[in-house]
């Protein structure tokens, strides 16, 4: 990947775009030891669970389909239903070519949810989401509630630097991650300038060999991706905090005018909103 590449990728989905680290990690996340030559098949799909960044990892391995999301803002309740989406159309990739209709049964991968949250807020270690959260209650037309036919469960885990100390003893990796991550915020707080955080976190963690060789190889990546990454996260807050005052066009907007403040990319925040070049040149410029 080039250093002034279009940054799509999260440094988390670069980080664990290797089959060995995958491997590492589900076993960690299992609590299994699987054998170092279990095949791992990374089949990640492009630009499904977030806009314009790629956050979310998926790989097949001893039998069993799984999506990874790593998430860093404020998680949202409608992830199990993104992920339906997402399975729906996993599924439809692995399967291509083969006759769905034929009386014989089809194999597939069993599937395991995961997202991994490193955010801000005061979360427990392990939580789950579920798609039957989301269902509209019929008890008050009179139609008796009952078990739902379509279900799909996410663990949510919390890796914060100091949570889940069991998966940081199985996954060096990860730890790594989490630290790094956890470096990054506390400078932060500490200077107040986000990028200058950034480069001293990169600095301190090449120094103390933390996920030394990977920053020394992507260290600018690294920069551009997580500098990208929290500024969308930014822009898209605006639609939360704001509830969306004076209706969709105008939500639209804000997000938009926040982003390009935040210095996206016209063509970013285009597919974050949908808004039109013409009206974001507008923004843009003030009008």
């Amino acid at each position: 990947m080039k250093a002034n590449a279009r940054y799509k990728d999260s440094v988390f989905s670069l980080l664990f775009s290797n089959p060995d680290l995958l491997r590492e990690l589900y076993s960690a996340l299992e609590g299994v030891d699987l054998p170092s030559d279990v095949p791992v098949t990374i089949n990640t799909l492009q630009d499904v669970l977030f806009m314009d960044r790629v956050n979310d990892i998926s790989f097949e391995i001893g039998g069993r389909l799984i999506v990874l999301f790593e998430h860093q803002s404020t998680v949202n309740p409608n992830l199990p239903l993104r992920i339906l989406m997402y399975i729906a159309r996993l599924y439809e990739k692995i399967i291509d070519g083969r006759n769905i209709y034929t009386t014989k049964l089809i194999r597939i991968p069993k599937p395991d949810f995961y997202v991994l949250y490193n955010g801000n807020a005061e979360l427990p270690d392990r939580a789950e989401l579920r798609l039957s959260d989301m269902f509209e209650e019929t008890a008050p037309l009179g139609i008796p509630e009952k078990e739902a036919l379509l279900e799909l469960r996410v663990k949510m885990i919390n890796i914060n630097c100091g949570r889940n100390g069991e998966l940081a003893e199985k996954c060096a990796t990860l730890a790594g991650y989490s630290a790094f991550i956890g470096r990054v915020k506390e400078l932060e707080r500490e200077i107040r300038d986000r990028a200058e955080a950034l480069r001293l976190a990169i600095e301190y963690c090449t120094e103390h060999d933390i996920l030394k060789e990977f920053l020394e190889m992507h260290s600018k990546e690294v920069f551009g991706m997580l500098m990208t990454e929290w500024k969308l996260d930014d822009a898209l807050a605006v639609r939360y905090e704001e509830g969306w005052e004076g209706g969709l066009e105008r939500g639209l907007e804000t997000t938009a005018r926040n982003a390009l403040a935040q210095g996206l990319p016209m063509e970013t925040v285009q597919k974050i909103t949908g808004l039109d070049m013409e009206t974001l040149a507008k923004l843009q410029a003030g009008v």
